[in-house]
C-alpha cells in the first residue's frame, strides 16, 4: 500500500466517529426517552399538532409493563364486575341459546329440530354448531366496538390549551411555562450547561444529556441548535398521581442542528437549512409547591 493511501485510510478511520454521528442530534438525539409515570408505556392520545402514535419508549427507568397476554386468563381485579353483572340481558340471551342448544342435542333434536338419525342428522349437527359458532362471533364483534367506542370516548385529547383528563385542568401560564422549558433547555444543551439542565429536568432526563453530550466530546465533535422558534401545541393529556402531576403535551418547532468537530467544522446538519420538529413532551411538578420540570421525551410516527 502506498504511503498516500495509508494516510488517507488513516484519516477515514478517524473521522468515522463523527461521520456516524445521528442527523438527529438535538436533545433527545431523535429517541424516545424517560418516564410518564404509570402511564411512560401506555401511548399518549394523539392530537392535531401530533396525528400519529407516539413511539414506544426506548429508555427509562419506570419499570416495563406486563407484557399483552400475560395476565391470568379470565382474571379481572378484584371488586370489578364480570361479564354477567356488567351485561345481564346479553347473558340471558346466550345462556338462553346455549340450555336451548344443548337440550336439543341431547334429546336428539338440536337446535333446528329433529331429523332421523345417520349421517343427515349429523351433517344437521356440524351445521347447527356452525351457525351457534356465528351468532358468537357476532355478538362478541358487537360488544368489543362498544367498549372501543366507550374507551376513544374517554381518551380524547384536548386541543390548543384544552383541560384534558377532568381530573386537571391546565391554565395559559402551564402552556407559557412548556414553550419557555423548550427554549430554555435547548439553549443549556448548546451551551453544555448541565448545572442549568439539573434546573428544568428530572435526573433522568439530565442522565441522558450528559450521557449524549460526553459521546459528543469523546469523538471531538459538538452538537448546537440555534434559533428555536416554537410552531404550535396542545395537550395530550394530564393527570395526577399522588402528589404529582404529569403533562403530555405535543410540540411543533423549527431550528438550526448542527453538529461541529473540535475546529468547527460542520460534519453534520446545516446552518442554513431549519429543521421542523413534532415531539411529545413530557413535563412533571409537585403539587402546589413545584415548577414543571421535563421528564420524557417521545417521538412521533
Amino acid at each position: 500500500m502506498s504511503r498516500p493511501i495509508f494516510r488517507a485510510s488513516l484519516l477515514l478511520l478517524a473521522l468515522a466517529p463523527l461521520l456516524a454521528a445521528p442527523a438527529d442530534a438535538r436533545p433527545g438525539g431523535g429517541r424516545s426517552m424517560g418516564s410518564r409515570g404509570s402511564r411512560t408505556y401506555s401511548p399518549p392520545p394523539m392530537t392535531q399538532t401530533a396525528p400519529y402514535a407516539a413511539r414506544p419508549m426506548e429508555r427509562s427507568y419506570a419499570p416495563a409493563a406486563p407484557a399483552p397476554g400475560m395476565n391470568a386468563p379470565f382474571s379481572r381485579p378484584m371488586g370489578q364486575p364480570g361479564f354477567a353483572q356488567r351485561r345481564p340481558f346479553m347473558t340471558g340471551f346466550m345462556g338462553g341459546l346455549i340450555g336451548a342448544g344443548l337440550f336439543g342435542m341431547l334429546s336428539g333434536h338440536g337446535f333446528l329440530g329433529g331429523g332421523d338419525g345417520g349421517f343427515l342428522s349429523f351433517i344437521g349437527l356440524l351445521f347447527q354448531i356452525a351457525i351457534f359458532g356465528f351468532l358468537i362471533v357476532m355478538v362478541l364483534r358487537w360488544l368489543g366496538n362498544r367498549r372501543n367506542g366507550a374507551v376513544g370516548a374517554s381518551q380524547r385529547p384536548g386541543f390548543s390549551g384544552g383541560a384534558g383528563t377532568p381530573a386537571v385542568v391546565l391554565n395559559n401560564n402551564d402552556y407559557q411555562n412548556f414553550q419557555q422549558l423548550l427554549q430554555d433547555i435547548q439553549a443549556a444543551w448548546s451551551a453544555q450547561n448541565m448545572r442549568a439542565l439539573a434546573t428544568m429536568a428530572t435526573p433522568e432526563m439530565v442522565s441522558y444529556f450528559n450521557e449524549q453530550l460526553a459521546d459528543y466530546a469523546s469523538r471531538g465533535a459538538r452538537n448546537i441548535v440555534s434559533d428555536v422558534q416554537f410552531m404550535r401545541g396542545d395537550l395530550s393529556e394530564a393527570w395526577r398521581e399522588g402528589n404529582m402531576t404529569y403533562a403530555t403535551v405535543a410540540m411543533q418547532y423549527s431550528l438550526y442542528d448542527v453538529t461541529t468537530d473540535q475546529f468547527g467544522n460542520v460534519i453534520d446538519g446545516s446552518k442554513t437549512e431549519r429543521q421542523v420538529v413534532t415531539e411529545l413532551w413530557t413535563f412533571v411538578r409537585a403539587d402546589g409547591r413545584g415548577n414543571w420540570i421535563l421528564s420524557a421525551i417521545q417521538q412521533v410516527g
